[in-house]
């Protein structure tokens, strides 16, 4: 079975230690980097199954950091930050972030979140421990985009795009069940593998205006993914 490695960013020792201590006793591998250019680099020489990063950090705060990593890594991003605000939430989103946990935090969360992370990483990445190998390419053409099951790729008219897991496992959730109109929290249910909460909302909200800038020939004027206003989502 392979060893989960997770990456902590964060430019206090202290709190570094802390999540070191907590997730390495849960058997995870462990990488710890003080500022965002030590993350960067990590990151292109290791692969990771989970980043938990900071916000304020000297030099390249974690919402640039995370648009940096984000140029060579789908590993999912977990915010850990005192601030709060919902629009702090947004920009961690809008920057590539899968998750936000405000600090102080709860170490029993703080471990809950990065289990679920990674799981559903692994899950969509193909690198479940209980998965059976699958030699099928199954593929799924959706006006210009090809989605490869197999192998995960999504291409528009032929060009690769680059989608984090989250974006993926939304546009396959919708794709495959094309008509259908996923609420918010239907979304947030089967694509998080959590329970819904207050803000979620605004979470799904912005994955899908990320997703539709990748996706979508004109992301102001959606053609594949339509808002049904007061009831969600759906792909046509």
């Amino acid at each position: 079975m392979e060893v989960s490695r997770i990456l902590i960013v964060d430019d206090n020792p202290e709190i570094r230690e802390i999540i070191h201590i907590l997730l390495e006793g849960e058997g995870f591998l462990i990488e710890e980097a003080a500022d965002g250019q030590h993350a960067l680099d990590l990151t292109k020489k290791l692969d990771f199954d989970l980043i938990i990063l900071d916000i304020m950090m000297p030099g390249l705060n974690g919402y640039q950091t995370c648009i940096e990593i984000r140029r060579n890594s789908n590993a999912p991003i977990l915010f850990l930050s005192a601030r709060t605000k919902d629009s702090d939430k947004t920009l961690g989103f809008s920057s590539g972030g899968d998750d936000y946990l405000a600090k102080p935090f709860s170490y029993n969360e703080l471990i809950s979140r990065s289990k679920a992370l990674i799981r559903r990483y692994q899950v969509y990445r193909g690198k479940d421990a209980f998965a059976a190998p699958s030699m099928t390419s199954t593929e799924l053409i959706f006006h210009h985009l090809k989605i490869n099951e197999a192998t995960e790729e999504v291409t528009s008219d032929g060009t690769p795009l680059v989608l984090t897991d989250t974006e993926y496992a939304m546009l396959l959730l919708l794709v495959k069940h094309r008509r259908q109109i996923f609420s918010a929290q239907h979304l947030y249910e089967s694509v998080w593998n959590e329970p819904y909460y207050y803000g979620a909302n605004n979470t799904v909200m912005v994955h899908i205006r990320n997703l539709r800038l990748k996706i979508e020939k004109d992301p102001k004027n959606p053609d594949l993914i339509k808002t049904v206003w007061g009831k969600g989502y759906r792909c046509d």
